[in-house]
């Protein structure tokens, strides 16, 4: 498949990803030495909701309203729910502010700017803390330099991302979180997770790896696992899956998952909490589920 990020900003997959993405880093930050969080396909960094929707020749269907946008009104968030919902609320705020455009910041307005990863991530760095994101299409790359100008502890990179890791870590720092995020262009994009993996694990053994992934009838997620659990000393590792309907609902992307490698410690009992919340309010079909699946118990 190929998942453009700019084309899908807001939806499920992306309210799965970036609340756990904020509850690892804010999990790893308990602690007060300092991290990189590596971000090996960044993208832009932010994106404009009307211009996703546009598509890139014909309009689409926009997809946030049946992931974020069913979130906005609701008083019964989880805590990583609505952490998640105040970063996108802060730099909505923030970029229509930059735009001039009139924003009131109520409640019931729909959202026009949504962050990526990058930006969400880079609100949360400490003074001791900071970030690499790496974009290889050289379009997206200087989008996100011409976002980030300026910041001291963000250093941006036109350069591929799984060749990131092997050239990033270990870091100084001896502490990190990596997040892949591919757009699942090309037929070998498990075989390359899979070698950044390897890499990444060699080189920073403790680091703290996310990779999202989608759940479609041609991701054979189950071969990926399969291959995964071939590792020699593979550290504690879950899943956390949501699933919007089952494989039967009639839908091209029925799901999507992260894989944690090395999670920090107690992180799974709330993302299970918050996948099992958050698959009948998102559903789109029957055989809406989700939750925490270990793969390598914590020891």
């Amino acid at each position: 498949m190929n998942y453009r990020h700019q084309f899908h900003a807001g939806n499920f997959a992306d309210v799965l990803k970036h609340a756990v993405l904020l509850h690892l880093l804010g999990a790893l930050q308990a602690k007060e030495k300092g991290l990189l969080y590596l971000d090996t396909h960044a993208g832009r960094g932010g994106y404009d909701l009307t211009k996703a929707a546009a598509g890139t020749s014909l309009a689409r269907e926009p997809e946030w309203p049946h992931g974020l946008g069913r979130l906005l009104d609701r008083a019964d968030l989880p805590p990583e729910l609505a952490d998640y919902l105040a970063a996108v609320r802060a730099f909505d705020f923030a970029a229509r502010t930059e735009t001039a455009a009139g924003y009131t910041g109520t409640v019931g307005e729909g959202p026009r700017f949504y962050p990526g990863s990058p930006w969400l991530a880079a609100a949360r760095l400490r003074p001791q803390d900071r970030a690499v994101l790496c974009e290889r299409q050289p379009e997206e790359a200087a989008a996100l330099a011409a976002e980030f100008a300026g910041r001291r502890r963000v250093s941006v990179q036109t350069m591929d991302g799984y060749t990131a890791v092997r050239a990033t870590l270990p870091p100084p720092e001896r502490r990190a979180l990596i997040l892949i995020d591919p757009p699942f262009e090309t037929g070998d994009e498990w075989s390359a997770i899979l070698g950044a993996l390897a890499d990444g694990l060699a080189r920073l053994p403790g680091g703290t790896f996310a990779v999202w992934y989608p759940l479609t009838a041609r991701a054979r997620v189950d071969v990926f696992y399969r291959q995964l659990l071939a590792f020699r000393d593979l550290p504690p590792c879950y899943t956390v899956e949501l699933l919007v309907g089952g494989e039967d609902a009639g839908l091209k992307l029925w799901g999507c998952g992260l894989l944690v490698l090395n999670p920090p410690w107690g992180s799974a009992r709330p993302l299970d909490a918050l996948a099992r919340w958050l698959a009948p309010v998102l559903a789109q079909g029957p055989g809406a589920t989700g939750g925490v699946h270990w793969l390598v118990s914590e020891r």
